[in-house]
């Protein structure tokens, strides 16, 4: 049942993909009061990204929500290991493995085999607590963020579509097919033909599109006639499973006519069969299929006054590698806590401008490796030499290491003062001595910060920001000291207790929690955890 539409919030979300919902939700958990508005009168039944990355299950696991994504991918397992063909069954050196491999994803289409990865690599062995819950289906994962949503009493209107806005520079007054709506902020989380974006103004400049990609999960009469993984033609490439009935086809005749129109089995089958060479037949869609290409464009800006843009509103590209879905939670992550503060009046002055400065680097990486990997995919002469290259590094350890990192996302890094490593990167696996994680004491959003001192030197400065830092006191060891943004970045870190590291805690405080909220003297921090030093 959809909410009704209030006429008066901080903080308008119009999109309830993923990306709306993730946004909504930190926005709710810094204390703005936030709705989200959606087109569509009933969540979209569309095949999407079949997984998330790293620093997803991540985000999800600090709000609580791992264990939801945990038990979709438990499904996923039983499901895709009743079918005889795996998702890394056809890894580039060739060989067979079992359903429940380690996931790894792929290049190209060309599948990365785990048993090639370098699992001890540093960066790979920092990020494995959320290992089971990454093979997580965009549908899967709308729901429970959707419960999550329900959870913290965010309304979400539905059949409300965006028809004009006017930013009066104190809010945004939205024209909607439901009636007006005043509101602080404006967040489009509306897809890659935003209409926030176009009635905003706001350029999207980028590269055209020249294939047109169909997913969809159908029944087959005869399957066997159809190989395993990926192929490809000179008339394209198509992909059979992991599921049983999944087909993926590429073709690189242009993009379709009309994008907009219903995908209909005979489109389906058609495309199927030319890529393939066979006369496979279809007999029924599973669900409704998608239709896409691979149009590259990224917004002139993510920020125009009070109107922002976060997911496909701020970026499109083809949905190789798996990047789209992620990219957009990132920026969900990111913008939720620093516009949450913004409302809330603690926001340090230019907070809000550091989500264009650190998120618009990523997404121009994310549209060049989606554009490298169609240069390798066109079925001519070039590409298909080009492909065989690729092919024998990924099939090296350090080819097939190096490219897991990037897709997995856990070599994400963004530029921030300080000389510590794990400053600027996704926080690591913190196991603490009471048998939790750090991650753990993140559920309710804000700051983290674990405190290693033997005294509790960080915990006590930090109480000067009660209310929006939380401390983590966990015996001393190193790092002895970590300041952990909501959106799970590092922003500050230290192995050290002396001067140079209080006065980097206090600045990194000063940086990105704004003035602080009492003094510290009167405010003693209870350490959480036990204090003994590790043996």
């Amino acid at each position: 049942m959809t909410a009704k539409m209030n006429q008066d919030m901080d903080v308008t979300v119009v999109g309830a993909g993923p990306v709306g919902l993730v946004l909504a939700a930190e926005l709710a958990l810094s204390g703005a009061r936030v709705q989200i508005l959606e087109r569509l009168a009933e969540p979209s039944e569309a095949m999407k990204a079949g997984a998330i990355n790293v620093p997803t299950a991540e985000a999800l696991d600090r709000r609580g929500l791992l264990p939801a994504a945990e038990q979709v991918q438990r499904e996923m397992l039983e499901r895709v290991g009743s079918f005889s063909r795996t998702a890394d069954d056809q890894p580039p050196g060739g060989g067979r493995r079992a359903p429940g491999s380690r996931f790894t994803g792929h290049f190209a289409g060309m599948i990365l085999d785990a048993d090639l990865v370098d699992w001890s690599d540093p960066d790979l062995a920092a990020h494995t607590a959320v290992d089971g819950g990454r093979l997580v289906p965009q549908r899967e994962l709308e729901e429970l963020l959707a419960e999550h949503v329900a959870r913290l009493g965010i309304p979400v209107c539905r059949g409300v579509e965006v028809t004009a806005l006017d930013d009066t520079g104190d809010g945004v007054l939205v024209g909607t097919t439901a009636g007006p709506v005043r509101t602080g902020w404006l967040v489009g989380c509306d897809g890659g033909r935003s209409a926030v974006r176009r009635l905003a103004g706001i350029d999207f400049p980028g590269t055209d599109p020249e294939l047109t990609g169909h997913l969809a999960v159908a029944d087959i009469a005869d399957p066997s006639v159809l190989a395993d993984g990926w192929v490809w033609s000179t008339r394209g490439a198509y992909r059979y499973g992991p599921q049983p009935g999944r087909v993926v086809t590429v073709e690189f005749d242009g993009p379709p006519a009309d994008r907009s129109a219903p995908v209909t089995l005979e489109e389906v089958q058609t495309s199927l069969r030319r890529v393939s060479g066979t006369d496979v037949t279809l007999t029924a869609l599973r669900g409704a299929a998608t239709r896409w290409t691979d149009n590259a464009r990224q917004a002139a800006t993510y920020a125009a006054g009070r109107v922002l843009l976060a997911g496909d509103a701020a970026h499109v590209h083809s949905p190789f590698g798996g990047q789209g879905l992620n990219l957009g939670v990132g920026d969900a992550m990111n913008l939720g806590w620093k516009l949450g503060a913004v409302v809330a009046g603690w926001a340090p002055e230019g907070l809000l401008a550091t989500y264009d400065a650190e998120r618009r680097p990523l997404g121009a990486w994310v549209l060049d490796w989606t554009r490298a990997q169609i240069g390798v995919m066109r079925g001519d002469a070039t590409s298909a030499a080009l492909r065989e290259v690729v092919a024998d590094l990924l099939s090296t350890r350090e080819g097939t290491t190096y490219a897991v990192k990037k897709i997995s996302g856990v070599t994400q890094r963004i530029d921030l003062p300080g000389d510590h490593p794990l400053i600027g990167r996704y926080v690591p696996d913190l196991r603490l001595r009471d048998g939790s994680r750090l991650a753990d004491h993140g559920h309710g959003g804000g700051f983290l910060l674990l405190d290693r001192s033997p005294d509790g030197t960080f915990a006590r400065l930090a109480a000067a920001w009660a209310g929006r830092v939380c401390s983590v006191a966990d015996g001393h060891a190193t790092p002895t000291g970590v300041l952990v943004r909501p959106d799970g970045v590092v922003a500050w870190a230290s192995d050290t207790t002396d001067l140079a590291a209080v006065t980097g805690l206090e600045a990194a405080l000063h940086r990105w929690t704004g003035a602080p909220t009492s003094s510290p003297e009167h405010e003693p921090v209870e350490p959480v955890g036990p204090v003994e030093p590790v043996g």
